[in-house]
């Protein structure tokens, strides 16, 4: 088949791309060589959690060196790493890329098994070439879950459309249910472990309401899984109740690991560092053990629940063969990855919602764009008949939503499934008791207009993502006014991932009681795909001073990015963006000026002349103030123990008040100004000739001033408005992500910064 030889060359050449040049990148602090005994072991601090699996492939940039690697231990803020050349005995800050590759050298193997397999063959061929007449019966058709129950049972391939909030989960459980009433033995696989999570959730709470929930027959495999269970279904949940002496043994070599990276993380010592690396290796050994348990466990379930790149990395499942494959959340996944999925079954159903984010690959390259860039939906047919207004005989569509307020629905109904999804009669009253509570109380839909409040959006550092602090301190505001409102239920979403590394550090570091208890995710749109949250919050980042919007917000996807960010909701929508720039720089047909447009005619806008009306709470470790009103910078500068860092933007003069307060501090106050404009200080200042679009002040590497000094440009757009945070993690992380790269200058007295 000529599609199993394009597959594995696209997939070579997307391996070779995230070899030679890597995409996803971590920032690495305060390195230690370990141990230099067959291989150099590091260990390094991170400022946000990293989970790469153990063993996995990493590139190590120092400087200019790349050095190649494995990992061997990734847990919370620090990890441990073997690297094949030394990089010395210290170092202070590094780059870390990882990229799954190797999952898609995996994915070649089992594509070649699958050209060694007529049975392979024929159900991949039956997948991508969907021409049968449909053999199901019409008359049985009662219910959605009657109709792809005996789709599934007659078809060997059926194709299943679920909008947002259609009973997408609710239907794919009961089919896999009643399939084993049958003694069917089903497998249920996606990309995303929250995916598997959810739909296994939804058997067992049907098997035990049936009263038909029976230990052991249901699996979550592997070590992904988050969600929450009443019922012993994951393999450590099972250890837990049949192996109790060995799982504890493992949980405590777990917390001696904690404790010594811990101690680690204070002082380093060489003593600790190789009880670390023993301690490793016992941990392996235990594991080891585990893992012969779990083949017991899988051997004997029924309902076999886990992801995408397990099945396809691990034999003790890609070895057996099913009664019927379900593959949720499809429209992410790789069309390699489907077909591998379709030739584990007789039968094979295939769901997911070709409206939303599609799969994600790096390398350009007319295979890679083909089989790599889009859905399994497109490439299989099954769209071509929409253009005619008409479904393919083997897609089966949901098209009653439930999850969102009509205020909501009301522009994905319209400008996404063009009226073919509607609202349940349900759905009139049902999320009035979450668009009643603050902010913005009787409103289900928000757009929060951020125009004409500074030039926030820059890009970060290492990654180039962009950024908007100003954005996103609104955002942590509408979050904890939600959260005070009584939502135990908030999402935070963003087009790019340093916008959301910022908000999960903001939140680690000044609300982190509240984040667990009130569920509280910060994530990009990627990450949030098959998630739901009672408030969700879409950070737009894109602002000035950048000159134009991100192909993330008007590229060939952005309206399936929108509409992923929009459908998580069921009852308050708050989009944060700068509605003059969208208007300003993106055309009307683009899906996000269509929903500022929709917003703004339906009345759904807050202004920022508004935002001294809705901030009803202020945070203690992050307050709004009139930006007029400088007693409170003032005392934060009178009282500064070791630094102050000023940025001025270009043109901007530091106003004569804020000199006389510079030179009123303590001379081991050690003073910093981020400028291009020649300055005259009665103090030492140290000038960084560099151009940052915003004002802000930084004291002691603990206090942010976000808006002041006041800029010129915004006193004629009042009101005047600045934010005090008090986090030294924030501000490190912030600092961190700044592009920073003019020279230094110190100047004594009242001689210029320039001459």
């Amino acid at each position: 088949m000529e599609y199993l030889k394009e597959w594995q060359q696209a997939l070579y050449i997307e391996i070779n791309h995230l070899k030679k040049y890597g995409s996803t990148k971590y920032t690495l602090k305060n390195g230690h060589l370990v141990l230099s005994d067959k291989g150099f072991t590091y260990y390094f601090e991170t400022s946000v959690p990293i989970s790469i699996p153990v063993g996995s492939s990493i590139c190590l940039q120092w400087k200019n060196r790349r050095v190649e690697g494995r990992m061997l231990s990734s847990e919370g803020n620090n990890l441990l790493l073997s690297l094949e050349q030394s990089l010395g005995d210290l170092i202070d800050e590094a780059i870390l890329y990882h990229d799954p590759w190797e999952l898609l050298e995996e994915l070649i193997d089992r594509i070649d098994e699958c050209k060694k397999s007529k049975k392979k063959r024929s159900r991949i061929k039956q997948l991508m070439e969907p021409t049968e007449e449909p053999k199901h019966p019409l008359d049985k058709l009662k219910t959605n879950s009657h109709e792809l129950f005996y789709r599934s049972k007659y078809n060997p391939t059926t194709f299943v459309w679920g909008p947002p909030g259609t009973g997408k989960t609710y239907t794919l459980a009961r089919v896999a249910s009643n399939k084993y009433f049958q003694g069917k033995r089903v497998l249920i696989l996606s990309n995303s472990n929250q995916a598997v999570d959810v739909l296994l959730k939804e058997i067992v709470d049907f098997l035990t309401k049936k009263s038909k929930f029976i230990d052991g027959d249901v699996l979550r495999y592997g070590t992904g899984s988050k969600q929450s269970m009443t019922e012993p279904i994951t393999t450590e949940m099972l250890l837990k109740k049949r192996e109790p002496r060995l799982a504890k043994e493992r949980d405590l070599v777990l917390e001696e690991r904690r404790l010594l990276k811990h101690d680690l993380s204070n002082s380093f010592s060489k003593r600790d560092s190789e009880t670390l690396l023993a301690t490793e290796k016992k941990l392996a050994s235990l594991q080891e053990k585990i893992r012969q348990k779990e083949l017991s466990f899988l051997k004997k379930a029924q309902i076999i629940g886990t992801t995408l790149a397990k099945a396809a990395t691990d034999g003790a499942i890609y070895e057996k063969d099913y009664d019927l494959v379900i593959m949720d959340e499809a429209s992410m996944a790789y069309v390699p990855q489907a077909a591998f999925a379709a030739s584990l079954g007789k039968r094979v159903i295939i769901s997911g919602d070709f409206k939303q984010l599609p799969p994600i690959a790096a390398a350009r390259h007319e295979l890679v764009d083909k089989w790599l860039k889009e859905d399994i939906f497109h490439c299989a047919g099954v769209v071509e008949a929409l253009n005619d207004d008409q479904l393919h005989p083997h897609l089966m569509l949901l098209k009653e939503q439930r999850r969102m307020h009509p205020q909501i629905s009301a522009f994905t109904n319209e400008y996404i499934y063009l009226a073919k999804v509607y609202d349940h009669p349900s759905m009139k009253n049902k999320r009035n008791d979450l668009v009643t509570r603050a902010p913005f109380m009787n409103m289900a839909s928000i757009l929060v207009d951020t125009s004409f409040t500074g030039r926030h959006c820059i890009q970060e550092k290492s990654s180039k993502s962009r950024i908007n602090v100003w954005q996103l301190f609104l955002s942590f505001q509408l979050i904890h006014e939600a959260y005070t409102a009584g939502a135990r239920s908030i999402g935070y979403v963003t087009p790019y991932r340093a916008q959301a590394m910022l908000m999960d550090q903001l939140l680690g570091s000044v609300y982190e009681k509240e984040r667990i208890e009130a569920n509280i995710i910060s994530a990009t749109v990627h990450r949030f795909q098959g998630s739901e949250r009672d408030v969700m919050i879409f950070d737009t980042v894109d602002s000035n001073p950048q000159e134009r919007p991100g192909m993330l917000l008007t590229g060939k996807d952005s309206e399936r990015l929108v509409n992923v960010a929009i459908t998580r909701t069921k009852g308050k929508f708050i989009q944060v963006t700068d509605r003059s720039f969208v208007k300003n720089n993106i055309y009307p047909g683009k899906t996000i000026r269509q929903l500022v447009d929709h917003q703004e005619r339906q009345g759904q806008t807050i202004t920022h002349q508004k935002i001294g009306t809705w901030i009803k709470n202020q945070h203690p470790h992050l307050q709004w103030m009139h930006a007029l009103k400088l007693d409170r910078v003032f005392q934060d500068l009178k009282q500064a123990r070791t630094s102050i860092i000023i940025s001025l933007p270009s043109q901007m003069a530091l106003p004569n008040e804020w000199r006389e307060q510079i030179a009123a501090t303590h001379s081991k106050v050690k003073v910093k100004i981020i400028s291009e404009q020649p300055l005259t200080l009665n103090h030492k200042v140290e000038y960084i000739n560099e151009d940052l679009p915003f004002p802000f002040v930084l004291i002691d590497r603990q206090f942010l001033w976000l808006g002041l000094p006041l800029e010129a440009a915004k006193m004629s757009h009042p009101p005047y408005v600045a934010v005090r945070l008090d986090s030294n993690k924030f501000v490190e992380q912030f600092l961190s992500c700044l592009l920073i790269t003019g020279k230094s200058t110190v100047t004594n007295g009242t001689q210029p910064l320039f001459k």
